[in-house]
């Protein structure tokens, strides 16, 4: 008898140890660190309880950290707590593998780690009344650019990468396209740290054109700001990764959560955000317009050459740029 309750005291304990954990398996209950960028913070908040009504996600509460894509990397790899990371290019998630904080396999799944798209366009005021259409429009002396500053915000990189890429579709050259983007930089009012913020500079009156992302510019609409936005011929595919954090001690709970995002259920609450599902079934019951001259990551050279060429803090082509126009690799 001694022995019965010695052992069943040992399961007792073990089972408590496990509760400690905070739940190892869906179902479980538990608490879960979310650490994303600044844009998708109305759709997390509309995914997550819709997650925590599923059985996987039953007694689960969520921690949200939102800020610029970069930054929050880079607070995740110094030790922010995160069970799952949702930013806004793939670098961002990239640069937490070499520390073990992402496996080298997290994009391994047909979405290739990505739970969202969306594409570069322009905001412009109600009416547009000053006729913005085309890329060459943002260099005309009248008009004045709002974009956020590409060494903090992952939204900024997209942008810059969208104006060179576009250049290139037109069938102009790369000297001549990095030529565009000094010229375009060469207009740009302000440098905010996010691309929230700089919608929040543009929504209280500052520049004429404010480059964002299209899922943004539904998002203001939507809020009542007084605003309209053009979708360029040529424009890049922006795609927005969501990774399990490795040394997570719920890691099946947080899997769960990446999972519902991946869902059809999840994928409908991106589209009715203003995102671009990457289910291309969900996709199909939006009508997101499709820029003739679309282009991806991929058509100039991939994340980590398009990286180091033009937002190497020390010798990239933006850099140098911003170095001209006396604008620092940090938000102005």
């Amino acid at each position: 008898m001694r022995r019965i309750s010695l052992i069943a005291l040992v399961v007792v304990a073990a089972l408590a140890a496990l509760a400690a954990c905070g739940g190892s398996e869906p179902g479980a209950g538990g608490t879960l660190g979310l650490v994303a960028y600044s844009t998708p913070k109305a759709v997390y908040e509309d995914l997550i309880p819709r997650f925590q009504a599923t059985p996987a996600g039953q007694g689960v509460e969520l921690e949200q950290s939102y800020g610029s894509s970069g930054e929050q990397s880079r607070a995740v790899e110094a030790g922010l707590p995160a069970d799952v990371v949702a930013l806004a290019l793939e670098p961002d998630v990239t640069r937490l593998i070499e520390s073990g904080l992402v496996a080298p396999d997290w994009n391994a799944g047909p979405t290739r780690g990505m739970v969202s798209t969306s594409v570069v366009v322009f905001a412009v005021r109600e009416g547009n009344p000053k006729d913005i259409e085309t890329w060459d429009d943002l260099l005309r002396d009248d008009v004045e650019v709002v974009t956020p500053n590409p060494f903090t915000s992952g939204g900024a990189q997209w942008n810059l990468l969208a104006a060179y890429g576009a250049q290139l579709e037109l069938g102009r050259t790369e000297e001549e396209a990095i030529e565009f983007l000094r010229r375009l930089l060469a207009n740009v009012a302000v440098q905010d740290k996010s691309a929230r913020e700089s919608l929040q500079t543009f929504s209280g009156g500052k520049g004429d054109v404010l480059l964002a992302y299209e899922n943004e510019a539904i998002f203001a609409q939507e809020k009542g700001e007084e605003l309209d936005y053009v979708v360029p011929d040529q424009t890049i595919l922006i795609e927005n990764p969501i990774a399990v954090v490795a040394t997570s001690e719920n890691t099946a709970v947080a899997q769960a959560f990446v999972d519902f995002a991946l869902s059809p259920a999840g994928q409908r609450v991106f589209g009715e955000k203003g995102y671009r599902p990457v289910d291309a079934t969900v996709l199909a019951e939006f009508d997101f317009p499709q820029p003739p001259g679309l282009f991806g990551i991929a058509d100039l050279g991939g994340w980590a050459d398009a990286r180091e060429r033009f937002f190497d803090r020390g010798d990239g082509i933006v850099a140098r740029i911003n170095e001209e126009l006396g604008v620092g690799t940090s938000a102005s």
